[in-house]
């Protein structure tokens, strides 16, 4: 019996992994959450019945699927002071997990980011915990999710911007400086992935999204918000910042696929992009999401928002050349789903 383990696996990211774990196997999860971001899993696991133990929860009938609520390092602590923990408290018969996929962090976006960025920051403290027990532990296989955000923001200015390669991130050369502690963190953990892997042999690879987006995403999000404003045919339109910043979109059924295709044929705690190579402005996302909505409104700049980099697309070359993967979800097919999405939201 295979049982996988993900942390932060309510959020945005880790409920669509969940989703697609059950959808395709037949393997147990362990998800681990504090629901501070997250939604429960009963709003969007589609069993009929869940029962609870002790202080986790039990989805369906096979008993596939375990939930326990709380602080991903207060479980590692128990981890760390007893290897079996899980083991024994919860009579689940298993020697190691065998895929381990780390979503637990503090995000929450832009205003997070660059509005409490100390709080952003004790993602380095659930890293350093998590990087610590995977060597102790040695499951299976292992994936850390890094982001664009590693990336040095002076390649992301509006004078000069580049498409955002692979190899622009060298830690044996001059790292150049991330976005705010995000970044930093995000780096940190790459960094650590790397000592994982070459000192202790634990099969890791690291991702780098950019801009992911998807039908069940959070409106503290740029996509899910534009297109819920668009929905309700909001005008003038508001936009952070000029609108003339812009981000390289990329569907969360894409990430997955490539995600999968990754730890499949990578070991050595080595990062790749998931993008799709392509810039679009926020303007021309407004644009997108009203014509959909069949509308044209006034734009109205909101010049005391926060902003982050003018610029931030991947460069994708690596990713086909090496592996022949591309997106298969156009930005406008992803776009539409997303604004279907709003509308079915704004009806009720």
């Amino acid at each position: 019996m295979k049982i996988h383990l993900v942390s932060g696996a309510c959020g945005f990211v880790g409920r669509n992994l969940v989703k697609r774990l059950v959808s395709t196997t037949k393997d147990k999860i362990f998800m681990v959450d504090d629901l501070s971001i997250g939604r429960h899993p009963k709003e969007w696991l589609d069993y009929s019945s869940s029962r609870k133990y002790k202080d986790i929860e039990i989805f369906g009938e096979e008993e596939q699927l375990f939930f326990w609520k709380g602080d991903f390092r207060e479980l590692l602590f128990k981890m760390k002071q007893n290897p079996g923990f899980i083991q024994d408290t919860y009579r689940i018969d298993f020697e190691r997990f065998a895929d381990v996929y780390h979503f637990a962090a503090i995000v929450g976006g832009r205003m997070n980011i660059e509005g409490d960025p100390m709080l952003v920051g004790l993602d380095l403290s659930i890293d350093a915990e998590f990087f610590y027990w995977i060597t102790r532990h040695r499951p299976e296989r292992v994936l850390y999710p890094s982001s664009s955000a590693a990336y040095p923001t002076n390649l992301q200015k509006q004078q000069g911007a580049v498409a955002l390669k692979e190899s622009d991130i060298d830690f044996q050369k001059n790292l150049g400086v991330p976005d705010m502690t995000y970044g930093w963190t995000k780096l940190t953990g790459e960094f650590l992935a790397q000592i994982a892997a070459k000192h202790y042999d634990i099969p890791i690879v690291c991702i780098r999204p950019f801009s992911g987006y998807g039908e069940d995403q959070e409106t503290s999000y740029p996509v899910p918000a534009i297109a819920a404003r668009a929905a309700a045919k909001e005008n003038p339109f508001e936009v952070w910042g000029t609108g003339k910043q812009g981000r390289d979109f990329v569907h969360i059924d894409d990430i997955l696929d490539f995600m999968f295709l990754l730890m499949d044929n990578v070991k050595d705690g080595s990062a790749y992009n998931i993008g799709s190579g392509h810039l679009t402005t926020f303007l021309e996302l407004i644009e997108v999401f009203t014509d959909f909505a069949g509308y044209k409104p006034t734009i109205k700049p909101l010049l005391d928002k926060p902003v982050g980099v003018h610029s931030r697309y991947a460069d994708m070359s690596l990713v086909f050349e090496k592996f022949g993967w591309k997106p298969k979800i156009s930005l406008r097919e992803g776009m539409y789903r997303v604004y279907e999405a709003a509308l079915k939201r704004c009806a009720k």
